[in-house]
């Protein structure tokens, strides 16, 4: 579906829009362009790749006209920009808002001006029950899609989400942190060990995107099921891999982390449709009419439970490290020591 055509990637230096870009490479796409506000990140792109296909848009989300005219003759639309650190959207959470609501909302309305195909936005399961700036911004980034989807006609731009758990050693993760405490003899700082946390590798990301990009409806949000580990049994995964003796040294948890992370809340489960290896969560189409909505109800939500990271398949520390080692991260950090 891609052979001939233009996409562009919002927020494309970052972890995933690199993965992104790397996987679209390998496909008979005409044009790539990046679009950040990152001059650095864009020169080491392009003197690492080299590649004709690939062209480089300096610009904000937070700026329609600079995203609106690097939007030209574009068929796809990939938006990872985002501000993505919770403590850094904490103490900022009016820029979280700037960037991940009302940025989302300048490339929609940049993507309808210039009769973009489709548009695939970037979730997180943190906005689902958010307790934190970064999760409430992005849970918003959400909802304004769907809005803006439900406008929209069949020949329109077609607008939906991926939403997904932590990428394993992506930037300012976790697994990283745990790798150079091991390496500099710093004893393993775990907030909670029962703790539980989805486990998905960037290539798993990907194939959720390109899923929703060939089989998304309008306001469609995609979710991966994914397995699930305990933050202690990472730490003893890692120890392991790396013959490691480290402490580990528990700090209790910090501000604005959950016990555990939520993918799907019940009331988007009753609705979703379970594709196997993934659920698609169709827009929810009720109308200003909320009347009904207090005399009917569903008794399936009597006894549906939300899909987080404690009731999802669970890992054992040797599955854990099973799916550690097919990290490129991690077979490079072993191969330095």
């Amino acid at each position: 579906m891609f052979n001939g055509t233009t996409l562009i990637i919002t927020g494309g230096t970052g972890t995933f829009g690199n993965a992104v870009l790397k996987r679209f490479l390998d496909t008979d796409i005409r044009e790539i362009r990046i679009f950040s506000r990152d001059e650095k990140k864009q020169y080491d792109m392009r003197t690492q790749l080299m590649n004709h296909k690939i062209k480089f848009y300096i610009g904000d989300v937070r700026n329609y006209e600079s995203i609106e005219s690097a939007m030209y003759g574009v068929d796809y639309v990939f938006h990872a920009a985002a501000l993505k650190q919770v403590p850094s959207c904490e103490f900022y959470p009016m820029e979280a808002v700037r960037t991940n609501i009302l940025g989302t909302e300048n490339v929609l309305n940049a993507a309808i001006k210039n009769h973009v195909r489709k548009m695939i936005v970037l979730g997180t399961d943190k906005a689902v029950y958010p307790i934190n700036a970064m999760g409430i911004s992005k849970a918003m980034m959400e909802k304004v899609m769907v809005a803006k989807a439900r406008t929209m006609d069949e020949k329109g731009t077609v607008f939906c989400g991926t939403r997904y758990g932590n990428v394993m050693a992506s930037r300012g993760s976790v697994i990283p942190l745990f790798v150079d405490q091991i390496k500099s003899g710093q004893a393993l700082t775990v907030t909670d060990p029962n703790m539980t946390r989805f486990l998905m590798s960037i290539e798993d990301a990907v194939d959720l995107v390109l899923y929703a990009y060939e089989h998304g409806s309008q306001g469609d949000i995609f979710v991966q099921k994914a397995p699930a580990a305990t933050i202690g049994d990472l730490a003893l995964a890692l120890k392991e891999l790396f013959n490691a003796d480290n402490e580990i040294k528990i700090i209790g948890t910090r501000h604005g982390e959950k016990l555990y992370e939520t993918l799907l809340t019940r009331e988007e489960l009753v609705r979703a449709e379970d594709l196997g290896r993934y659920y698609r969560v169709p827009a929810d189409q009720r109308d200003l009419n909320y009347n009904k909505y207090f005399i009917e109800g569903q008794e399936q939500l009597s006894y549906q439970e939300d899909y987080h990271s404690h009731n999802t398949r669970r890992l054992n520390v040797s599955e854990i490290k099973e799916m550690l080692l097919t990290l490129d991260y991690i077979k490079q950090q072993l191969g330095s020591r």
